[in-house]
């Protein structure tokens, strides 16, 4: 399957499939997605080789990959003017990353933040993939020449390793990659923890009441949103030293598309409770849809399972041109065709 020129720029982007999606990655990732298919050439992963960098239950990770592909296709993706696929099922990627090992200092690898995070937080299985995997990250974004990468804080140092390596491999074997750029979107709400406001809200917190994750049923979103923190006072308003009530109204703008003004000024002389009971029909409304997207895509893995192979073929076209090129660049012998095998004589 050839995949058209495109002429759109590029952009990159893709998640872990750990934890739990949660409505803070629907506003501050997934929407901005959808959003951007339309003006961009996009390209959606579920990054399952990083995930093996953590200990996982096999029969788990395969489910949370299909998981979150229906998961962003629910969420408005489009198969057809996106490519989403599994990272896993585009070999070039492992492949790209082993070149670029060769490039990378052990210094630069051994100074990421986030390997002496991990390391701490993972002393029972400091394995060689903590430290590799910005190469790995480096090989997602090279491999697609892509023109720009969404960013949060925790990978920026990532995406400029990725463009150090992308710049000492054009300086050693001439022009081969595009030096991607941090793609910074339009300022969108930030979802803090139900629990601990200020803290950004995370699929991986291990405390379940303090995310709303996008899978879950009404009841569950009103018991949570019930027992979120609010701050001392009665007011309802945005400040930033209430961060409480702050998210909530935060949350509620994000998904029914009021202003802050317009929130505080219908809320004004109600009380929490009144906050929490409408933020809490708003979400359930909000999620319904995708919900209901979602359990329809699940129900029918073979389907699932045909939007990501049409993916992975897509990407694996993009994938090949770029590795061959590399691969001439660095020596290595082109893959010959197989010939056809000689007919038999009688």
């Amino acid at each position: 399957m050839s995949e058209p020129s495109q002429k759109k720029p590029v952009i990159l982007s893709g998640m872990q499939p750990s934890g739990l999606m949660t409505i803070g990655n629907y506003v501050g990732a997934l929407r901005n997605w959808v959003e951007l298919q339309h003006q961009y050439d996009c390209v959606f992963m579920i990054v399952d080789l990083h995930a093996l960098t953590v200990k996982q239950v096999p029969a788990e990770l395969r489910n949370q990959c299909l998981s979150f592909a229906a998961q962003y296709i629910a969420s408005g993706i489009d198969p057809e003017e996106s490519v989403i696929f599994l990272q896993s099922h585009v070999s070039q990627h492992a492949e790209l990353a082993w070149v670029l090992n060769t490039i990378a200092y052990m210094g630069e690898l051994s100074r990421m933040t986030q390997f002496k995070d991990k390391s701490h937080r993972h002393e029972e299985n400091v394995n060689a993939g903590l430290l590799t995997y910005p190469v790995l990250m480096a090989a997602d974004v090279l491999l697609y020449q892509a023109n720009l990468v969404p960013v949060g804080a925790d990978q920026k140092q990532h995406l400029e390793l990725t463009r150090d390596l992308a710049q000492r491999f054009n300086q050693r074997y001439s022009d081969t990659f595009v030096i991607p750029e941090p793609f910074i979107p339009k300022v969108g709400a930030r979802i803090m923890s139900l629990q601990d406001p200020t803290k950004k809200m995370s699929k991986s917190d291990e405390n379940p009441d303090a995310y709303i994750g996008l899978m879950d049923p009404p009841e569950v979103i009103r018991r949570k949103i019930k027992r979120a923190v609010t701050d001392s006072g009665t007011e309802i308003r945005v400040d930033e030293s209430r961060p409480g009530v702050s998210n909530l109204l935060t949350i509620h703008t994000a998904l029914s598309g009021k202003t802050f003004a317009e929130l505080e000024e219908h809320f004004q002389g109600k009380g929490y409770g009144h906050l929490k009971e409408e933020l809490a029909e708003v979400v359930v409304s909000a999620l319904a849809p995708i919900q209901a997207r979602y359990k329809e895509l699940m129900g029918d893995k073979s389907t699932l399972e045909k939007i990501l192979g049409e993916g992975a073929e897509r990407a694996r076209f993009r994938a090949r041109k770029t590795l061959s090129k590399v691969h001439r660049k660095i020596g290595l012998v082109p893959v010959q065709a197989p010939l056809a095998p000689k007919s038999s004589i009688p």
